[in-house]
């Protein structure tokens, strides 16, 4: 296990207690290095979206508890926040709460002749994701192909 992952994973430990004392959930943990900081950021949500109060709580519980743990050795910024409406579907949880509902997929390569499609979550699996396209034949990419998968929108 990489150090990022490992510190990914132990802040996920570390924060789900928090989380089900404010009746939220964790939707990505992440440890990112930008420019010259590092960055350890959560996103959270809960029934009825989360607030920034909802994520001041969170953020001052979970850095004592970081600071207690000296899990980080290196100089860190904390960002607690939403996923937004255009947030990413990782894991299962997420794809369980939009089946049915039009996602938009881009792909590393083109496949059947586009990189962009958009359509209706059909089915997935550990390998695969399916979608119907309005008017069209359902489409079947292997997770592998896709760079993007989340939510469509109209704006």
């Amino acid at each position: 296990m990489t150090k990022r992952e490992t510190y990914e994973q132990k802040t996920e430990e570390m924060v789900q207690p928090i989380l089900a004392e404010n009746a939220c959930e964790l939707v990505d943990v992440e440890y990112v290095k930008e420019g010259s900081d590092y960055f350890l950021r959560l996103y959270i949500d809960k029934e009825g979206g989360v607030t920034i109060d909802d994520c001041e709580v969170v953020s001052r519980a979970l850095e004592e508890k970081l600071d207690a743990a000296d899990l980080i050795p290196d100089a860190y910024i904390l960002e607690v926040s939403s996923p937004g409406l255009d947030r990413p579907l990782k894991k299962e949880k997420d794809f369980v709460r939009s089946k049915g509902k039009d996602v938009e997929v881009r792909c590393y390569k083109a496949v059947s002749g586009s990189r962009e499609w958009r359509g209706a979550l059909t089915s997935w699996d550990d390998e695969t994701v399916t979608i119907t396209p309005e008017g069209a034949e359902p489409v079947t990419f292997a997770r592998k192909e896709i760079a993007l998968i989340r939510l469509a929108f109209d704006f």
